[in-house]
């Protein structure tokens, strides 16, 4: 082999050591995407409509609205794109916006998915989301979890001493939201874990065109499903934040088998 062809080699080598399971971003037909180093959309964002939901799973994960329509701190565990972050902040101004992201190079992309600046209603911290719902300072009305990295699920933020910590940080009318993907093998084991802390008030939903698991664990001790109210009230929100709660309503009435 020339020697002139071995530096050549060498860099490019490096050059996917160094790049892999960083975040990239790509741009395809209007939507600007967010991925790790095995390909897998992360987040995407529309670049003509930058503030509203792309992906159906994100606007189920809105289903919260549901359960506490106007909460006043709204805690995200993962940054991705931004999209979560950016709706809630636009779409609730009496709300608090605090988004957890461990990973400073998915933060140090926020400007290419127009994430807002931090200001006093919007911040964005680097931070293991383990560690800091640990603390006892922590309260949130809602809790977004889509904590997903290169590998997948850490398996910090499926662990039963996350699920009761999260449900020690909830407001008495707090919701936690989770994101399971469809892949996820161990999906009944975190529902049951789930089930356990949260008393049994679990429900779940399979997002429109999506495999994902939607989960809501609602924290309120009285709180029971009165299915005409939720599905009237799905109507309500559906026309005002172009969501797709209805379906959400009558896939958590039916509370199917998650792997079915």
């Amino acid at each position: 082999m020339p020697k002139r062809i071995l530096p050549a080699i060498r860099d490019f080598v490096q050059i996917l050591v160094d790049g892999w399971g960083k975040p990239g971003v790509s741009e395809d037909g209007g939507v600007r995407s967010l991925h790790f180093s095995g390909g897998a959309v992360q987040s995407s964002m529309r670049v003509s409509e930058p503030y509203e939901l792309d992906l159906s799973y994100t606007r189920a994960m809105m289903g919260f609205l549901l359960f506490n329509a106007e909460p006043q701190h709204i805690l995200l565990v993962g940054l991705g794109g931004g999209s979560l972050s950016k709706y809630c902040y636009h779409q609730f101004p009496q709300a608090r916006i605090t988004t957890l992201e461990i990973n400073p190079d998915v933060i140090a992309l926020r400007d290419e998915f127009l994430v807002p600046r931090d200001n006093k209603r919007f911040q964005i911290v680097q931070s293991d989301a383990c560690e800091y719902l640990a603390r006892s300072d922590v309260q949130a009305d809602i809790i977004l979890l889509d904590g997903y990295d290169a590998e997948g699920l850490p398996s910090c933020l499926c662990a039963e001493s996350f699920y009761a910590n999260c449900w020690q940080a909830l407001s008495a009318q707090g919701v936690l939201v989770a994101n399971l993907w469809g892949g996820e093998p161990n999906r009944g084991v975190y529902l049951n874990r789930l089930r356990g802390i949260f008393d049994g008030r679990v429900w779940w939903s399979k997002p429109r065109d999506s495999s994902n698991l939607i989960v809501f664990a609602v924290k309120n001790e009285r709180f029971y499903p009165q299915w005409s109210r939720l599905m009237s009230k799905a109507q309500t929100l559906d026309k005002r934040y172009r969501l797709d709660l209805l379906w959400v309503v009558n896939n958590m009435r039916r509370r199917e088998d998650p792997d079915g």
